[in-house]
């Protein structure tokens, strides 16, 4: 899952591929993955889209000032982050003036992919605070490499291996618990 450049086709040696190209590129390999890390994070199928396509399209609109175009996959990893936290931030705003928090939204198609056993992890890591929650999404399902989630994170890798560790310690008690 290493971002690189795009470039042309080979007969157009040295020019680098259209926005176009490279959006749909990065769209049609990436996009089902950062849905997945984001309905992880935010709990609903249809927020996790809306959060995703957002940063697609703030990555297109942005593209002649794009500095480093061979970064654009941990920017958008960064933006999907970054768009879940905002997502967050709202819900407990909103919860504050409605008295109670939203429930998550199973639709058939999200209880039949998560399952029984994979519902239970689901909710115990939703019950993680937000940087426990974010580094375990993006260590054990993008795979990512504590130097990438430290970038994608904007924190040290230290804190990445100190709150990692942390979360795995809560939800294996979490988990074990509820058996």
């Amino acid at each position: 899952m290493k971002s690189e450049i795009i470039h042309a086709p080979p007969d157009s040696p040295g020019v680098e591929a259209s926005a176009d190209e490279v959006v749909a590129g990065l769209f049609a390999a990436h996009r089902l993955a950062l849905v997945r890390s984001a309905f992880l994070l935010v709990g609903d199928q249809q927020t996790a889209e809306d959060v995703v396509q957002d940063a697609f399209a703030a990555v297109y609109r942005r593209w002649s000032r794009l500095a480093d175009r061979g970064q654009v996959l941990p920017y958008l990893r960064t933006a999907v982050v970054n768009g879940c936290r905002m997502v967050l931030r709202r819900r407990a705003i909103t919860g504050r003036f409605r008295g109670r928090p939203e429930a998550p939204f199973w639709s058939a198609e999200a209880a039949v992919v998560l399952g029984e056993t994979r519902r239970e992890v689901f909710l115990a890591v939703r019950a993680l605070p937000r940087r426990q929650r974010e580094v375990l999404v993006l260590r054990f399902y993008l795979e990512l490499s504590e130097a990438e989630i430290a970038q994608v994170m904007g924190v040290s890798r230290g804190t990445v291996k100190s709150t990692a560790s942390r979360a795995l310690k809560v939800l294996a008690a979490k988990l074990q618990e509820e058996r």
